[in-house]
């Protein structure tokens, strides 16, 4: 089979579309009920930290960063994290990941947020929440929600509820 490239852009408005079914398919209709989803409904994720990945003119892949509130800290919510499930285990998750935690970190954001799987999301850093640091408004498993410090210390000031930032801020 002949290798094809994959090229990791920032994510356009155009988009959106092909982003939506990309989660229908890897996700289902349940993903509307899951907290980290509902917490991120009626915010706007940010475009400049958020990535696309396409094999061709073929969307393979995104992630997504939304900014919250941990607290009292600003940090961005991660997710959701989508491959094309044909496309898994090529290291495209990991590539987005990677862009978009340095694109973060390269704009100053300090504190990363998820509700994923540790073992997959220990390899870029992240780790377990202390319990009752921080709450999701809803029921999370605890030993998946996961935060990366991108600042050091970033995570000692973060306690109580995350919730979205303000669309003013």
């Amino acid at each position: 089979m002949t290798e094809l490239s994959l090229l990791i852009r920032t994510e356009q408005p155009i988009d959106s579309e092909a982003i939506e079914r990309l989660h229908e398919r890897a996700f289902g209709p349940g993903r509307f009920a899951r907290t980290a989803s509902r917490l991120r409904e009626g915010a706007s994720h940010l475009l400049d930290l958020s990535f696309t990945a396409l094999v061709g003119t073929l969307l393979v892949g995104s992630v997504r960063m939304t900014p919250v509130m941990a607290g009292g800290v600003p940090a961005l919510m991660l997710g959701p994290l989508t491959v094309e499930p044909a496309f898994e285990s090529r290291g495209i998750g990991a590539a987005l990941m990677r862009r978009a935690l340095d694109a973060a970190k390269a704009k100053g954001h300090t504190l990363v947020l998820l509700v994923g799987d540790e073992p997959y999301y220990s390899r870029f850093g992240f780790k377990r929440i202390p319990p009752q640091q921080l709450q999701l408004p809803g029921p999370v498993n605890p030993i998946r929600f996961l935060a990366l410090e991108l600042v050091d210390g970033a995570m000692a000031g973060a306690k109580g509820l995350v919730s979205l930032l303000p669309q003013d801020a």
